[in-house]
C-alpha cells in the first residue's frame, strides 16, 4: 500500500470529525459520509499533530514515531489521504 510523502504538509480534511476512543479513534468525514477507525493511538497522535507539523515526518517525530515505522505510519496515513480523511496543505 503506497503511503504519502511525509516530507510534504498535510491536513485533517476540514469536514472529518475526531473523536478519541478507549482503542484509538473515529474519523467521520460529513461530505462522503465515510467512517475510519484508528486502532493505534499513536497514529491518533500523528494526525491531532498534522496541523501543527511543517511536514507529516514532523508531524511522526511530534508523536514519537520510531524511524523504522516510518513506512508502516507513511502507508496508514496514505489509506487516509485515498479516503479523503486528509488533505495536502497548500501553501
Amino acid at each position: 500500500m503506497p503511503g504519502i510523502d511525509l516530507d510534504r504538509a498535510w491536513d485533517l480534511h476540514p469536514q472529518v470529525s475526531v473523536r478519541p476512543e478507549p482503542f484509538g479513534a473515529l474519523l467521520y468525514h460529513f461530505g462522503t459520509r465515510k467512517l475510519s477507525f484508528l486502532k493505534d493511538r499513536r497514529l491518533l497522535d500523528v494526525v491531532r499533530n498534522l496541523a501543527d507539523a511543517p511536514t507529516a515526518r514532523d508531524a511522526c517525530t511530534r508523536a514519537e514515531v520510531p524511524a523504522s515505522d516510518l513506512p508502516r505510519y507513511g502507508a496508514a496515513l496514505g489509506a487516509l489521504a485515498r479516503s479523503a480523511m486528509l488533505v495536502e496543505r497548500t501553501p
